[in-house]
């Protein structure tokens, strides 16, 4: 099966860069997917005009043959975030890729910690997904391209990462970070 470029991860392009406040009539939803069918949700939803965040990243493995594939999977695995109204959110549990959907009681909390992980997505090298919530030091970037971001700090193998969270889910992402660009708080 052949490796398939990049495709979007958002719809429409503003939706995390537009205001946090969300319209009233329209809900913010975390869609639990059925097993390995994010991007197919994500396809459909773009098909539908209804807008979408699901965070990828890059991950390179080694064929049989030796060559490096780079494939394009999700950072969290088995969440697509949806924004729209009930009529949205029906059509995309009607699409036949959702296993749950879960509404977002906190909608600003959401987007705030969604922004962070695009930043760190844009401006990141190396990112990797953290399932579980890690435990070390509350901290900001102070320089560089994600300053001003801000997340938990720890110490891995004589580096430091930076884990930037999603606090609905309890699930995050992380770089390796200069120590000298973080400011312990």
């Amino acid at each position: 099966m052949p490796i398939l470029a990049r495709e979007p991860d958002l719809y429409p392009e503003d939706l995390l860069t537009a205001s946090i406040v969300t319209p009233a009539d329209e809900h913010w939803f975390a869609m639990y997917t059925m097993a390995r069918r994010e991007k197919e949700l994500m396809r459909k939803l773009r098909q539908q005009k209804i807008a979408f965040y699901g965070p990828t990243v890059a991950q390179r493995t080694r064929s049989p043959q030796g060559r490096i594939r780079t494939s394009w999977v999700p950072l969290f695995a088995g969440y697509v975030f949806v924004r729209g109204d009930e009529v949205d959110r029906h059509e995309t549990v009607s699409t036949g890729c959702v296993s749950r959907c879960l509404p977002v009681t906190m909608p600003e909390e959401l987007v705030a910690d969604l922004q962070q992980i695009r930043l760190l997505l844009e401006k990141g090298t190396e990112v990797r997904p953290e399932p579980r919530p890690v435990v070390g030091r509350t901290a900001v970037m102070t320089r560089g391209a994600m300053a001003g971001l801000r997340g938990t700090v720890t110490r891995v193998n004589s580096a430091h990462r930076l884990t930037v969270m999603v606090n609905f889910m309890q699930q995050g992402a992380s770089m390796v970070v200069d120590e000298a660009d973080v400011e312990l708080l």
